[in-house]
């Protein structure tokens, strides 16, 4: 399966609606067969252990050093844009829909 990365606002806004849509979003990423990394779980975790920010941001470099494809969903997020700096240089490709990630991974075989 080729594993995306969903890199999403969290802390501007409501934080319950961020997570939420990313879990949709890896929901239908699910359907289309993708294997979905999203790192807005670790919500959960934060809410029965909090950890400082740069313990999550070191999780999540780790994570997305694992994936294919890093899918940046809108609204602003320094964190989403940290990622996307992160996969960039990591020559991982960035997309920014659900139609743009499936004509770049059109053809890839996992």
């Amino acid at each position: 399966m080729i594993m995306v990365y969903v890199a999403s606002p969290y802390t501007l806004g409501d934080t319950g609606e961020n997570v939420r849509a990313q879990l949709e979003t890896g929901d239908k990423l699910m359907d289309m067969g993708y294997c979905p990394i999203l790192p807005l779980l670790t919500h959960f975790q934060h809410i029965h252990k909090p950890r400082p920010y740069c313990d999550w941001m070191a999780i999540d470099v780790e994570k997305i050093r694992r994936c294919d494809v890093l899918l940046r969903l809108p609204g602003q997020s320094k964190g989403a844009d940290d990622e996307v700096e992160c996969a960039t240089k990591l020559k991982i490709p960035v997309v920014y829909s659900i139609t743009e990630l499936t004509n770049t991974t059109k053809g890839w075989k996992k």
